[in-house]
This record gives C-alpha cells, sequence and structure tokens, in this order.
C-alpha cells in the first residue's frame, strides 16, 4: 500500500471519476489555489451520449472517449490517478483506489464523487450474459461484434429459421438509447450493408423495440414519443409496448405481454437499455454518514447543497445523486459539478463557509434524441419539435460538448461520409471483442462455471453433445475453436 505525499499544504480535493461531471469539476478548478487528484478506474473521459455510433460503426472509440491524461494536461493544478476506489474514509478523509493489486491511499480536505451509474437488469443480473448493456467502451465493442457478427452467420447459416434468427435483433429499453440504437441498427441494415452478402439481404433484418411502460421515450411526452415511433415503425422497427422481458438466453428473450400472456422472440443479438444502476459507492457513502439514505435506484439523496450529511467538504455529483427534478443526463452532472467546484473555491478563498451556500439549483436546457439521419426529438421547455431542425440541433450539442477540436473535425468527416453517404468508417468487429468481457469472468469466477458463460453465450452445446452447434450470438464460426471454448489463465 503507498500513500499519496501530503503536498505543500494546500488544499486537496479530490474527485473520483472521469465522466461528465468527474471532468467539468476538475476542469472548474483550474485556476483556484487547490491541488486536485482525479481518480478514475477508466483512463479516458467517455461521451457516453455517443456510444451507440461506436456499436454501429459511425465512429471510432477515440472520438468520443479521449485520454483523461491529455485532456488535463495543460491545468497544473491536476493530476490523475489510475486506479478503483473501494474505500472513503469519512473520519481521516481518504480515500483508497485499487490497481494491479496494489492499493493507494489520497487524503482529501475536499471530495467530489462522481461515478456515475451502470447497467440494470433489475436483479436479473444474469441477462448480462446474452444482452450486454451500453454504459461503456466495452459494451460498445462486444455489441459492434455480436451485430456484424449475426449477419456473418446468417451468410453461412444452413436452415431459414436459423437464418431468421440470427437476423432478429432486440433492443430491450425505448429510452433516448433504445430508440437510437435501434433506428441504427435499421439503417445498418438497410443503407450501409445492402448489397454486400450473397446469401442474405440485410435488409430482411428484423429490428425489435420492447418497452415495458406504453410510450416510446415516455420522459420526453406523447407529442415527442408519437413522433419517435412513427419515424420508427416507416423504417421498419418493430414496436412492441407493454411488453416485460422476463427471461433471456442465447437464443432469445421471452417477453409478457400486458395481458398476462408469455410468448417467445428467437433472436441471437440483444441490448439492453432498459435501466440503470448508481455505482455501490452511494451505498457506501449512505452508511458511512448518519442519516443519508439511497433511493431505489441506489442514488443518493444528497443534501441541498449536493453534500452528505455531516460532511459538508464530500459533493456527490451526476447519476450519483438524487434532486428532484434532476434528470440522469450530462447536464446533470455538468452542472453538479460546477456548482460543487464553485463552493470549493469559494471557500479556500475565504469569501464563504459551509452555512454560508446557496442550494444547488439544476437549469433545464431540454432534452433530445436522434431517431435516424435527418431526423431527432427535441424538448427546451414547452417548445417541443421534432424532423430535420431538431437533428441539427442535435448534431450542434453534441459536437459542442465533446471533448477536443481534433474530436470534433473527425467526427464531422464521418458523419458526413454516413448520413450523406452509405458508408461506415469503422466496421471491424473481432471475436475477443465479443468474448473478452466473458473470459475475464470466467477468469475471476469459477472456471468451469465461467466456461459454460462463454460457451452458453455463444449458444452452444456442452462438450461431446452430438447436436449441431448453432452460435447464439452470431459470433463467425472460427470463434468455435479459438474463442468460446477456450481455457482463460
Amino acid at each position: 500500500m503507498s500513500t499519496q505525499p501530503v503536498g505543500d499544504g494546500r488544499h486537496r480535493v479530490v474527485v473520483i471519476g472521469s465522466g461528465f461531471g468527474g471532468l467539468f469539476g476538475t476542469k472548474h478548478l483550474k485556476r483556484a489555489d487547490v491541488d486536485v487528484t482525479l481518480i478514475s478506474k477508466s483512463t479516458t473521459h467517455l461521451f457516453q451520449p455517443l456510444l451507440y455510433q461506436v456499436a454501429t460503426g459511425i465512429l471510432s472509440v477515440g472520438e468520443i472517449a479521449p485520454a483523461t491524461r491529455l485532456v488535463l494536461r495543460k491545468q497544473k493544478n491536476a493530476r490523475v490517478l489510475l486506479g478503483e476506489v473501494t474505500d472513503i474514509d469519512l473520519t481521516q478523509r481518504t480515500v483508497t483506489s485499487v490497481l494491479l493489486g496494489e492499493s493507494t491511499v489520497t487524503p482529501y480536505d475536499s471530495l467530489i464523487v462522481a461515478t456515475g451509474a451502470q447497467q440494470s437488469y433489475f436483479g436479473n443480473d444474469q441477462f448480462a450474459t446474452f444482452a450486454p448493456g451500453m454504459k461503456t467502451i466495452d459494451d460498445a465493442l462486444e455489441l459492434r461484434g455480436r451485430i456484424l457478427g449475426s449477419f456473418e452467420q446468417a451468410e453461412v447459416a444452413r436452415t431459414q429459421e436459423e437464418r431468421d434468427r440470427l437476423l432478429t435483433f432486440v433492443v430491450v429499453g425505448a429510452g433516448p438509447t433504445g430508440v437510437e440504437l435501434a433506428g441504427q441498427i435499421a439503417e445498418l441494415s438497410d443503407r450501409t450493408l445492402e448489397g454486400t452478402f450473397h446469401n442474405i439481404d440485410p435488409r430482411d433484418a428484423r429490428v425489435i423495440l420492447v418497452e415495458g411502460a406504453g410510450a416510446v421515450l415516455g420522459p420526453m411526452g406523447p407529442k415527442l414519443g408519437g413522433k419517435a415511433q412513427r419515424r420508427l415503425e416507416s423504417m421498419g422497427v418493430e414496436i412492441q409496448l407493454n411488453a416485460l422481458v422476463t427471461d433471456v438466453d442465447a437464443h432469445g428473450v421471452t417477453v409478457k405481454d400486458k395481458d398476462g400472456t408469455t410468448r417467445r422472440i428467437e433472436s441471437a443479438c440483444k441490448v439492453w437499455s432498459a435501466g440503470v444502476q448508481a455505482s455501490p459507492l452511494g451505498k457506501m457513502l449512505a452508511d458511512r454518514s448518519a442519516g443519508t439514505e439511497v433511493d431505489r435506484a441506489g442514488r443518493v439523496v444528497v443534501e441541498p447543497d449536493l453534500t452528505i450529511k455531516g460532511h459538508p467538504h464530500v459533493f456527490v455529483v451526476g447519476d450519483l445523486m438524487s434532486v428532484p427534478d434532476v434528470p440522469g443526463q450530462a447536464q446533470g452532472a455538468i452542472q453538479g459539478a460546477t456548482y460543487a467546484a464553485k463552493q470549493i473555491k469559494a471557500e479556500v478563498a475565504g469569501n464563504q463557509t459551509p452555512q454560508d451556500r446557496r442550494q444547488f439549483k439544476y437549469f433545464n436546457k431540454g432534452s433530445m434524441a436522434t431517431i435516424s439521419r435527418f431526423s431527432a426529438v427535441c424538448q427546451v421547455g414547452k417548445l417541443e419539435f421534432g424532423g430535420f431542425i431538431a437533428w441539427l440541433a442535435w448534431l450542434a450539442l453534441h459536437l459542442y460538448y465533446l471533448v477536443g477540436y481534433r474530436s470534433r473535425i473527425i467526427t464531422i468527416i464521418q458523419w458526413f461520409v454516413t448520413f450523406l453517404g452509405r458508408g461506415r468508417g469503422q466496421m471491424a468487429a473481432t471475436e475477443q471483442w465479443i468474448f473478452a468481457r466473458l473470459a475475464l469472468e470466467a477468469v475471476y469466477g469459477d472456471s468451469e462455471e465461467g466456461e459454460e458463460i462463454v460457451r452458453g453465450a455463444a449458444g452452444r452445446r456442452p462438450p461431446g453433445s452430438s447436436q449441431a452447434n448453432p452460435t447464439g450470438n452470431g459470433v463467425p464460426a472460427t470463434a468455435e475453436k479459438s474463442g468460446g471454448d477456450r481455457k482463460v489463465g
């Protein structure tokens, strides 16, 4: 175990997380008389709203995930520490992080916790084996491999039944991510892949959007939700509302309809975008702070100044905080982190005390979601509109928040190629992207169980079975030997 040096006596700020909250909080302290340590288990700042474009071959990882060290290179009072936070000692004011088994203890005077949220399967975590979420770079690359692999496997499928299963894509959850992903899978099959296969027509792909509630984009209201639904349906996307997914396996999903009946959708490629769960650090903070609670999603119910009870120097921001009427979006994280940084700067400068703080007020700048090329929906205050103008607004906003001029320029070029033409510049996919997560589960869990997980995700039969070995996620046939059944470690 190592302990970070005390430093030159300046106020020490530790920021946990390199997402919107962590990065913007750190950058806002650039000219403050403080030393900032940003601790993150990822080396990059991930622009999550564009992950689905990585998954569908529009953008590369580099455009949406610049290295955090490079982003903060010119900020002299900030340093980056790679590691996963395993402990926060509120009494001693220290943060313990672990990297490759080596623990590091970092002391703080002020703490900003911005660790965000992860995919929630509502207590059915086993679904993740067959239906990855859309929260990390690994998720996006794995999904790209599954999508493209499904088309490749359909090309060599021996029966129409198997071909139909491989060309059926199920997206669970009709929020912004689900809507955007379903639209892009439809465009990928209808435009980009048209004419590229000999035995199949990619335009025969079936894209199904399953939603447990009764509307698409429910939080955006019936007008915009209706616009999005009609546009998706015009693209051939099948929308199934009031349909709860009760089981997911290698070969498809089981759905329970509103009338209580259950049915089966045979599908090789599934993606889960139906819910989020806050980082486990939220529960840790609540357990160690008397009177602090978490909501059903694990988010910390914070004080009006975004701190936890009894600890005015510990701020919780972004998807980890529970504040009424503040959505789990980038704007909430940015505004919360900026607010926390302002309070720290004012108190370090001697201009206020924690008792003098004004409560955090969220300014709702609206919400939007893209559906397809040239079509999006946008909500700004009471103004609601959709179509081409909303799509341009969506492009402009996302370009504005991308970090770095290089990323913006390359993103514009890639969008130009994709939306005005038919090509996509990021169509590479490997079987390792598909199996990496499952292989790690095999390494860190029981080895026999891990091998069964890998085999099951690919839809393979147990060793020695006399039955055929159909793949469950569209993995190229070569993965039979070199990917799924290989022992790891």
